[in-house]
Order: C-alpha cells, then sequence, then structure tokens
C-alpha cells in the first residue's frame, strides 16, 4: 500500500524551498521583518510536517472521514487532499478546482513579494514613501502576499493546525501593519495621509489612477 507520511526529508526539503524562496523576495532586515517572516516560516513547516510528515489531521478525523467516504484511503497522498475528496473531485486532485485556485493565489502572493521588495527596497534607500508598484494598490502588499500564500496553501492541503494559525497570523500581520503605520505617519505626515486616503490597506484597488505609476 502507498504510504505518503513518515517522509521527513521531504518536509524538510519543501520546507526550505518555499521559505529561502520567499526570503529571497523579502530580504528581512528589521526586527518587524523578521517577525513576519518567521510567522510564515511556521505556517509553511506545519503544512509541510502534516503533508510529508505525521498526518494529524487525518488521523484526529479518521472515523469520521471513513464512515462519511468509505472506499478511500486517506493514507495516500492523493486522498490527503481533502477538499477535493468532500467535494467528489474523481480525477487528479493536482488538477482538481481547490488546486487550480491554490496554484493562482500562491503564484500571484509570490509576485507581489517579488514586486513589492523591489520598490520598497528603492523607498528605503532614498528615504521616501513607497508608493509605486504594487504599494499603489494596498498599503501592505508584502503582508497581503503572504497571507494569498497560506490562503491558497489551505485551499490544496488544509488541516488543524494551519486552520488555526491562519486567523492569529492574518491578526498579527494586521498589528504589524499598523505599528508600520504609526511609524510612517510621524516620518511622512500629510504626505502619509494623502496616500492613505486613497490605498487600502490590504486588499489591492486596481483602480487606482497610481497603480500605472512606475
Amino acid at each position: 500500500m502507498e504510504t505518503a507520511y513518515g517522509l521527513w526529508p521531504l518536509v524538510i526539503f519543501n520546507s526550505l524551498i518555499f521559505i529561502i524562496f520567499a526570503f529571497s523576495f523579502t530580504k528581512p532586515k528589521t526586527s518587524r521583518d523578521w517577525r513576519s517572516f518567521g510567522v510564515f516560516s511556521a505556517f509553511i513547516v506545519a503544512l509541510f510536517t502534516e503533508m510529508y510528515g505525521f498526518p494529524l489531521t487525518i488521523y484526529l478525523f479518521s472515523g469520521w472521514l471513513a464512515t462519511k467516504f468509505p472506499g478511500i484511503d486517506f493514507l495516500t497522498h492523493n486522498s490527503g487532499h481533502l477538499l477535493e475528496d468532500m467535494f467528489g473531485w474523481g480525477g487528479d486532485p493536482h488538477f482538481g478546482p481547490f488546486h487550480i485556485i491554490s496554484y493562482v493565489l500562491i503564484g500571484y502572493g509570490f509576485i507581489l513579494l517579488a514586486n513589492s521588495w523591489q520598490v520598497l527596497y528603492k523607498a528605503q534607500r532614498d528615504h521616501s514613501l513607497a508608493t509605486t508598484g504594487p504599494y499603489a494598490r494596498t498599503r501592505h502588499p508584502q503582508y497581503t502576499g503572504f497571507i494569498l500564500i497560506m490562503l491558497g496553501f489551505l485551499f490544496q492541503w488544509p488541516t488543524i493546525l494551519t486552520l488555526l494559525m491562519f486567523p492569529v497570523l492574518v491578526w498579527m500581520y494586521t498589528r504589524l501593519a499598523k505599528s508600520e503605520e504609526a511609524d510612517a505617519k510621524k516620518e511622512f505626515g500629510q504626505t502619509w495621509d494623502a496616500y492613505t486616503s486613497r490605498t487600502p490597506a490590504f486588499i489591492p484597488n486596481f483602480t487606482s489612477k497610481l497603480a500605472n505609476e512606475q
């Protein structure tokens, strides 16, 4: 019988791939940067631990799953994609609707991280306010990127731990954003006020005229 668990080298390898990939885009410098990157990294490790190491969620709900979905061996990797099983997707789960949603969210999240870092790095170097590129659409595109990536993984492989972690991490990013905004207001004054009046905090505004400015 195929088993997809107890594969700890895969847990380490996949965790490092995504953590290093995110690190290459964010390049944390301040304590706030490291906190935001650290909580994202914790989410990734928890995710891959259940995906390839120990399927805690499947074990805890094994009785209910076996009764509700008889004939499915949930200890195989493909059957571990619970949303695809629960909603009756019969094909390869990697091409199922929830996986497609996951790919879009994760991909867009990493694009936001990459594009945001370029703008933020230049603004920090010039001691100016970042208002172009992704920052023309949202005040915190990097946090939005992290949230989208985590949400994408929840669509792909939901677990008890990551479902519990997600709202806590969103709350932490919100707190970090408020702290950063207080500092920005002190430094940039009316320029910051004007920026916040036209730019939402997290949900991108694609109709903003500034979105086209580079």
